[in-house]
């Protein structure tokens, strides 16, 4: 009863951050599109009322004439729609599944006792503590004088995120430490909103309902931040799905790949943002799909050598499977935590395995990623002796 109630929760939950993540990251993709696109006003009336930029477009049969002041209108309009609850959504409904998953189930998705002993008390404290932590260190950092330096503040971002992916990596699963890596660059996103973005706004229609000048900094901290998001989002995206890429996670240089892929994205989504203002800089798109191209050749799988496969019997190769990954792997699980068999895989049956020999070959001995955490204490001997069952044509008969 307790995992179905889990599991469901998890697909309830997961769903809500889904469609949250994409109304958020849809209207964040636009609004930097419309920002870098707009052009000065050609008439002397929106010039005199304070616009500073227009653009026109058509979408959907009809036009549209989007204009932005450049500091306050004349008058509050009526209403003035905000975008805050697609982030505050996104960020809760992240956060409890990451509560739900990864603390609720931390000896299964969290704690990887071969990278280190952790108890879930103390793992979840890290989790916690790495969530604030980094993100009151960029504040900081903004705020100082070296927020004023945008090459500067993205060299040191870089170079502490790298540290933080090197040391999560060290404390947690492959999974739990690419999530909270995610989760530490969303956590930055959502209080970029909460703490800077929405207070700024605040005090800017506060300043036109009192009748006074509207201080220009609210709206400068606002894009800053804004536009540090819009950097965050295809990075984050990846940590997103990356659990279903075990070769990543589980990679003894995890770290790095994490990285890897978090600069290429980055590049991308520059080379993107520029486009829209009309500048070309093919070289961020070409170096960010060539970081994911020598990636591809790096991890290119190697021969694993294997023990001689003669004398290996499936009956032996069977029992290893029913004792470490079909307690999990089963119509009716009898792990705890395990209300259905994870991905729809079953390995009861000489059948099943045989189908599936590939995958498990790939996953117990090629990527190590399963089972989650080493949870059934699958020892190196019976890994290399599915290898070699595997090597030696996998036959079941």
């Amino acid at each position: 009863m307790e995992a179905y109630v889990l599991e469901y929760l998890n697909f309830a939950i997961r769903w809500l951050h889904m469609i949250a993540g994409i109304a958020w990251i849809g209207a964040s993709l636009y609004f930097v599109w419309l920002d870098s696109s707009l052009l000065p006003p050609k008439d002397q009336p929106s010039r005199d009322i304070g616009i500073g930029g227009e653009v026109w477009a058509l979408h959907g049969g009809g036009f549209y004439r989007a204009q932005k002041f450049s500091v306050a209108p004349p008058e509050l309009p009526t209403p003035l729609h905000w975008f805050k609850w697609e982030a505050y959504t996104t960020w809760l409904s992240g956060f409890a599944l990451l509560i739900l998953i990864y603390y609720v189930q931390a000896d299964i998705y969290l704690i990887d006792k071969s990278v280190m002993n952790l108890t879930p008390v103390a793992a979840i404290a890290v989790g916690l503590g790495v969530l604030a932590m980094t993100w009151i260190i960029y504040d900081l950092m903004c705020r100082s004088p070296l927020g004023d330096n945008e090459p500067m503040l993205a060299g040191v971002m870089f170079v502490l995120l790298a540290a933080l992916a090197y040391g999560l990596t060290h404390m947690f699963s492959g999974r739990g430490a690419f999530i909270h890596f995610g989760a530490v660059i969303g956590t930055i996103m959502v209080a970029n909103v909460f703490f800077v973005i929405m207070p700024g706004q605040r005090a800017m229609v506060a300043a036109k309902v009192a009748g006074e000048v509207v201080d220009p900094i609210h709206g400068a901290r606002g894009k800053q931040r804004s536009v540090h998001n819009t950097y965050f989002t295809l990075p984050v995206v990846f940590v997103m799905v990356s659990n279903h890429y075990a070769g990543f996670t589980n990679h003894k240089h995890a770290w790095a790949i994490l990285m890897a892929i978090s600069l290429a994205g980055a590049l991308i989504r520059l080379y993107s943002v520029l486009s829209h203002r009309g500048v070309k800089r093919h070289m961020l798109w070409m170096s960010g799909y060539g970081i994911l191209i020598a990636l591809f050749i790096a991890l290119f799988p190697k021969p694993v050598e294997q023990k001689s496969g003669a004398g290996v019997k499936f009956p032996d190769v069977k029992r290893v499977i029913e004792a470490k990954c079909a307690v999990c792997h089963a119509a009716q699980p009898n792990f705890q935590g395990f209300n259905a068999p994870p991905k729809n895989v079953m390995l009861e049956t000489a059948d099943q395995i045989r189908l599936l020999a590939q995958q498990i070959n790939q996953q117990t001995v090629v990527a190590k990623a399963m089972p989650p955490g080493n949870l059934t204490q699958l020892t190196d001997d019976e890994r290399a002796l599915i290898g070699a069952w595997f090597s030696q044509g996998a036959k079941t008969n």
